[in-house]
């Protein structure tokens, strides 16, 4: 079943065509990645997905509903979530604190209780810690629940926006680079875990550049070049694709 569609999607900054006429379809339980040169409109077609940016133009449909257009609450209330390529924490906030930041999107108990802070409100919270801390723990974090976030080793603060986006219950979940700067071994991790939240049930989405967990991971592939989509498929049909070769994996295609 199609959990997510896109039609045309168009967003140009003036003259700057970031995105330019992108459709593909991402069926529910799918690994699907983007891929593609410095500027060819991944980070910006995120944006689109999650209202940061609103499209020129096109269609998003999800769940068979037009999401094109709607704030970015609406489309988190819906059930699509990310992560940043810039990390974005609460740096004074403990890590299991990011974490219950998230996961208050999906409770509601109005003010009344809130400020009352009766039997009703303290069963929430309570029930808002542990299944924080079940995505700290699914994510390898839970030992560091108490710290603050901002003394994190870098790997870990990656693993925590995941963390924190998880716990947003979303059913589509996107990732902007989550390996970036880190080591083969913290690489390895990541991918390991993208499977784990498969088996969540969760859709994924992710934006990478590591061509070895891309082509060991995904189910479909979207290569895109100066905001065109020049290419889609499965790894084997994208890594021996001409025109994916000559504009972004070159000599890497033979070694992923």
């Amino acid at each position: 079943m199609n959990l997510l569609e896109l039609r045309g999607l168009t967003k140009h900054f003036g003259g700057v065509r970031a995105v330019e006429d992108v459709s593909f379809r991402v069926r529910d339980g799918d690994i699907i990645s983007i891929i593609g040169p410095n500027g060819a409109g991944k980070t910006t077609l995120f944006n689109c997905l999650t209202g940061l940016t609103r499209p020129t133009k096109g269609k998003i449909f999800f769940e068979g509903n037009d999401m094109s257009g709607l704030p970015a609450n609406r489309i988190a209330e819906a059930g699509i979530a990310r992560t940043f390529q810039n990390i974005r924490l609460f740096s004074r906030m403990t890590v299991l604190e990011n974490v219950m930041v998230a996961q208050h999107s999906r409770v509601r108990y109005g003010l009344l209780r809130a400020v009352l802070r009766g039997r009703v409100f303290r069963d929430m919270q309570r029930a808002v810690r542990e299944r924080a801390m079940e995505y700290l723990e699914l994510t390898g974090l839970g030992q560091f629940a108490a710290d603050l976030s901002e003394g994190l080793p870098y790997g870990s603060r990656r693993r925590l926006e995941i963390a924190r986006a998880l716990a947003s219950e979303p059913k589509v979940v996107l990732l902007d680079e989550p390996t970036a700067g880190m080591n083969p071994s913290e690489t390895s991790g990541i991918m390991t875990l993208i499977r784990e939240i498969r088996q969540l049930g969760r859709t994924i989405i992710l934006i990478e550049h590591d061509m070895k967990l891309v082509m060991g991971i995904s189910d479909r592939i979207v290569v895109l070049d100066h905001g065109v989509k020049i290419a889609e498929g499965g790894p084997e049909e994208v890594r021996n694709d001409p025109a994916v070769i000559e504009a972004y994996l070159g000599s890497e295609a033979v070694h992923c």
